[in-house]
């Protein structure tokens, strides 16, 4: 290796330094990476309090991490990488549900609960039903599905962020479907809430300007046999902040109205009191190749 490494050479150096690798896929990554960060680099030129800055906010944003909270993909979702990367691996199956990002709070497992419940049994607050199906781009049902659900409570926290207030598990559930397909199950009615604020992320959004909340959304993550893993979200309709998702994670196609069903017998099958609001939301997955 040279020993009076200049700018022009360096780069070089480094990516002949990987020509062993047998892993064709890890080399591809490590020498589009090097060369990515390199001429990143030579554009900003950084100065050495810069770098050390950088440093330093790395350092800190993997010491937030913890068993609940992961403070990398919360940086990931605010520079738009994780969207980015949920877009590029849904362009081979533009038939399916949209999909969109998995969020820093897929933490814990949800518990598995009956069609119907109350999946946030401890959230005070308005209910609401959202009610769909499960099936395959063709048309047929999926009624060997897991339905995986995760939302914040009425004030905008989810469990995890509240130990002693909420129980772990408190706006979570594993359901399977009908074998026609069908899920349904109450809860409180979503609201928009700001994303964790108090970590390096936070520092990031406030040196620039930008605000940390996101829409009023219901995650929901949906596996079956045979079938590609789908992340993906039911965005309540009219919700602030549907054009300014700090996360860049709105896609129209999952937004849908929580309206008004004042139908008695549809009370009467969910188990609310009449009118109540119903969000509607069948998803689709697309077979594995």
């Amino acid at each position: 290796m040279a020993t009076n490494v200049d700018i022009e050479t360096l780069t070089a150096e480094v990516l002949q330094s990987f020509s062993k690798t047998t892993d064709q896929r890890l080399k591809q990554i490590l020498e589009s990476l090097v060369t990515h960060l390199h001429d990143f680099v030579q554009d900003i030129a950084p100065s050495i309090e810069e770098w050390e800055q950088a440093i330093d906010f790395l350092t800190r944003t993997g010491m937030a991490c913890t068993d609940v909270r992961q403070e990398f993909i919360l940086l990931s979702d605010v520079l738009g990488v994780s969207m980015f990367v949920e877009t590029i691996n849904g362009h081979d199956t533009p038939e399916a549900t949209d999909s969109t990002v998995l969020g820093p709070f897929h933490m814990v497992e949800s518990p598995v609960r009956a069609l119907g419940d109350d999946v946030s049994p401890e959230s005070e607050g308005p209910r609401c039903v959202v009610s769909g199906r499960i099936v395959s781009v063709d048309g047929t049902p999926i009624g060997n599905a897991v339905i995986d659900i995760w939302q914040a409570n009425a004030n905008g926290f989810y469990d995890v962020q509240q130990p002693g207030v909420q129980s772990v598990g408190n706006g979570r559930a594993l359901l399977r479907p009908e074998p026609d397909g069908h899920f349904n199950f109450r809860t409180v009615i979503p609201t928009y809430y700001p994303i964790p604020t108090d970590g390096p992320v936070g520092e990031l959004l406030h040196a620039t300007h930008r605000h940390p909340y996101r829409p009023a959304h219901i995650h929901f993550l949906v596996t079956a046999p045979g079938y590609k893993e789908l992340t993906t979200h039911i965005f309540v309709g009219g919700s602030e902040y549907l054009e300014s998702d700090a996360v860049f994670a709105v896609k129209d196609s999952l937004i849908k109205d929580f309206a008004d069903n004042s139908n008695l017998e549809d009370a009467v099958r969910f188990e609310v009191q009449s009118p109540f609001r119903h969000g509607r939301f069948d998803i689709v997955l697309h077979p594995e190749s």
